[in-house]
């Protein structure tokens, strides 16, 4: 077996994270290449990336994110990871959500194969349609009409990798 399947059968989401111990600019960068490639509906490349890494900027999403999912105050949503992915998607290119979201697969694998964790966080959709999130986006230089499609968070792991849950029996079905 190769071992980028090998990857992709033991990736899991990771809630977590070492919030002191940051991960270096240079593994960041090359997983934010990974998720540039992509696949994208006919390779126009619809989704961009908000990378957060100072913990003020981090912090004040994540606050968003909290009051959009409805958690008491004090849950970070962000599981104590240091770094934030964004991905936005723009809206104007019908495949802009499928586009996004194998971003997002691209990101955590890319994290894995370094040894970091990551998760998918929701609510981006959420966050980035109302006037704070906008101004946020904006506060960044992100203008156009995306929408958000998710938040990769990422960072060293506190403890073990989860296992995998058993595959479900109604998973595949055949046309034979």
């Amino acid at each position: 077996m190769s071992e980028v399947i090998k990857k992709m059968l033991s990736r899991r989401s990771v809630r977590e994270y070492k919030s002191d111990k940051m991960v270096p600019k240079d593994i960041i960068e090359k997983i934010l290449e990974i998720g540039t490639f992509a696949a994208t509906g006919m390779g126009k490349q619809s989704p961009i990336m908000l990378v957060i890494t100072k913990k003020e900027v981090r912090d004040r999403l994540s606050e968003m994110v909290r009051k959009a999912k409805g958690k008491d105050e004090g849950v970070d949503p962000f599981y104590g990871a240091p770094v934030a992915i964004v991905v936005l998607a723009d809206k104007s290119i019908n495949t802009y959500v499928y586009d996004g979201s194998l971003v997002m697969g691209n990101l955590m694998l890319a994290a894995h194969e370094f040894g970091l964790g990551s998760c998918w966080i929701h609510q981006a959709k959420e966050v980035f349609q109302t006037d704070e999130g906008k101004k946020f986006l904006e506060e960044f230089g992100v203008k156009g009409d995306y929408e958000g499609i998710g938040t990769c968070v990422l960072g060293y792991s506190t403890g073990d990798i989860p296992q995998a849950k058993p595959r479900k029996e109604s998973y595949i079905y055949y046309a034979e």
